[in-house]
């Protein structure tokens, strides 16, 4: 069974930092996009950095600069290291992969992902 599980999201105050861990199962090989998606209540599901089948790595304009992914491949993970946490940073943050079988719903360059986490919180406060 493929499959991905978020971890570390929390409450923070403004300007505080927060690490979020993906852990993933089954074959899901770097040949698969990895992603960090985010959606705040009434508002659409955003990219926030994605680590493509060709190693490089695109980041939401809102998160640019704050922002950075990374893997562990000896633990099959990939975390976000989040700093310089704002407000607007407020939301459920998913990890996605393309390693499934399913009908993908959202894409980000060439990646499909089919594959969703359940999602972790993160909320800053001012």
């Amino acid at each position: 069974q493929v499959q991905v599980v978020e971890s570390g999201g929390g409450s923070v105050e403004a300007g505080g930092s927060l690490k979020l861990a993906c852990e993933t199962s089954g074959y899901i090989t770097s040949r698969h996009c990895l992603a960090w998606w985010r959606q705040a209540p009434g508002k659409e599901r955003e990219g926030v950095a994605l680590l493509d089948t060709d190693g490089s790595i695109t980041y939401g304009d809102s998160v640019k600069g704050r922002f950075s992914i990374f893997k562990d491949t000896a633990k099959n993970t990939v975390y976000l290291q989040m700093n310089s946490l704002k407000p607007e940073d407020t939301a459920m943050y998913y990890c996605a992969s393309t390693a499934g079988s399913n009908d993908a719903t959202y894409y980000w360059r060439e990646c499909r992902f089919d594959v969703w986490g359940q999602g972790t919180q993160v909320t800053v406060s001012s």
